[in-house]
């Protein structure tokens, strides 16, 4: 039997048709213009849509309010409410409550970790498929140090060879940022590699883990890295809350918000206990739900096996790797992505090219990029990402829609185009990598 991405996902991070499946069941579907009123929201790297339980839990806590700080009945009851929602999270990553750290999102976890380090003066070293949030913090400017980018292979895992060479040229005492999977390519990359080789040069790693909950196991403790950036809405929790994880002993964070004594000195400023708690119940809910993993594996591998039935030159980005078993990242040969995406979204297929995190700006992925596709390639691609809400009907109207487009310009010009270019001796050959 053929290993699943959740089988090869296990083995890396070092752990832990068109009709519909038979007996396919979804869980309740949010109501929400993305699972609504939008036909074929297919775009969970970016957000997942809020599950319906975590809505309610959010409403009642803003019903109930109170400040977590407040000594009175309703601060107290707020308070027990945001220990609560800690101690789930904790749970969904195998991680102690007190390590959690509540913050508003991945990205202020990522540079509470990166820039603390950065300003005591210790080298940061990240992979060159990180989330921009990680490569502006390691990037050369005022506020930082100067850092290393590490590369990856065609496959789009991080070259621990490289890191090992990198960090034997540094300075002890190196911070190491390697996400665990990629939002771009759903590459799992090798966490338990890249923490071995830094524990070999006395570097410590923190870890961008914002894509795995809810779509692979994740155990903080065993994995063995120091610190881990989370994010609530992309499992179906709510948008503007997220934590960073430190493991116990770790070196003290180096708070970005003062002021106050919020989060045990480490980040100040009132809780958000509507978002908090939504985050809890969200953790509770992916800790819970063991179906949705396989069953979306399933509807992407039988989408990337559609559209190779429709055209036999089409790239799915990264396939030769673990990946998350919700993304796949498809170029279509000769139409930009930027088309793509206006095109699906018209027909009702939400879809994304490169990360959501770039002001709603369409540009060539660094990810792809790196990975070493041309740009003719890398311009070509779109990611498709499922999850919690993600139906079979999902599916066949993303690739209906692809047909469409495939048939109307890339089976025209840019086919024509791309034979033209073959029989002069220049053509590329497009194939998975």
């Amino acid at each position: 039997m053929r290993p699943t991405d959740r089988d090869r996902a296990a083995r890396r991070l070092g752990k832990g048709g068109r009709r519909r499946p038979a007996g396919e069941t979804v869980p309740e579907r949010a109501s929400t213009a993305m699972t609504g009123r939008y036909p074929a929201y297919l775009d969970y790297n970016a957000t997942a849509p809020v599950r319906p339980e975590v809505a309610r839990a959010v409403a009642s806590a803003l019903e109930a309010g109170g400040n977590p700080s407040s000594v009175h009945g309703p601060g107290r009851a707020a308070r027990v409410r945001v220990e609560a929602a800690r101690e789930a999270v904790a749970r969904l990553v195998g991680a102690s409550p007190r390590s959690v750290v509540f913050t508003s999102g991945g990205t202020e976890a990522n540079n509470m970790a990166l820039r603390g380090a950065a300003a005591r003066g210790r080298p940061l070293v990240a992979s060159a498929i990180e989330h921009d949030s990680v490569l502006a913090a390691v990037g050369s400017g005022s506020a930082v140090r100067a850092g290393s980018s590490i590369p990856v292979g065609l496959d789009g895992v991080v070259d621990v060879a490289a890191l090992d060479r990198e960090l034997r040229r540094l300075p002890t005492g190196a911070l190491v940022s390697v996400m665990m999977a990629n939002n771009e390519t759903g590459v799992i990359q090798p966490i338990a590699e890249v923490v071995a080789a830094a524990r070999t040069h006395g570097a410590t790693v923190h870890c961008d883990g914002v894509q795995g909950p809810g779509k692979i196991a994740v155990d903080f403790d065993r994995l063995g890295v120091d610190a881990m950036s989370l994010s609530a809405h992309k499992f179906g929790g709510p948008q503007g809350v997220g934590a960073l994880v430190t493991r116990d002993g770790a070196e003290a964070l180096e708070a970005m918000l003062v002021g106050g004594g919020q989060e045990h000195g480490r980040r100040a400023g009132t809780e958000n206990v509507p978002g908090i708690v939504g985050f809890g119940v969200a953790a509770e809910s992916a800790l819970a739900d063991t179906e949705t993993p396989g069953r979306v594996e399933g509807l992407r591998d039988g989408l990337e096996d559609r559209i190779r039935s429709i055209v036999g030159d089409e790239i799915v980005v990264g396939s030769t790797a673990a990946r998350l078993p919700n993304t796949s990242c498809i170029a279509m040969p000769g139409v930009p992505a930027e088309t793509q995406v206006m095109a699906f979204d018209l027909d009702g297929v939400g879809v994304s090219a490169g990360s959501a995190c770039s002001s709603g700006k369409v540009a060539r992925s660094h990810v792809l990029a790196a990975m070493g596709l041309p740009e003719d390639r890398a311009g070509c691609a779109v990611r498709v990402s499922l999850g919690w809400a993600s139906r079979s009907a999902d599916v066949d109207r993303f690739v209906d829609a692809w047909e469409k487009l495939y048939r109307r310009l890339a089976g025209r010009g840019g086919a024509r185009r791309r034979r033209q270019e073959g029989s002069a001796g220049g053509g590329v050959s497009y194939r998975p990598v």
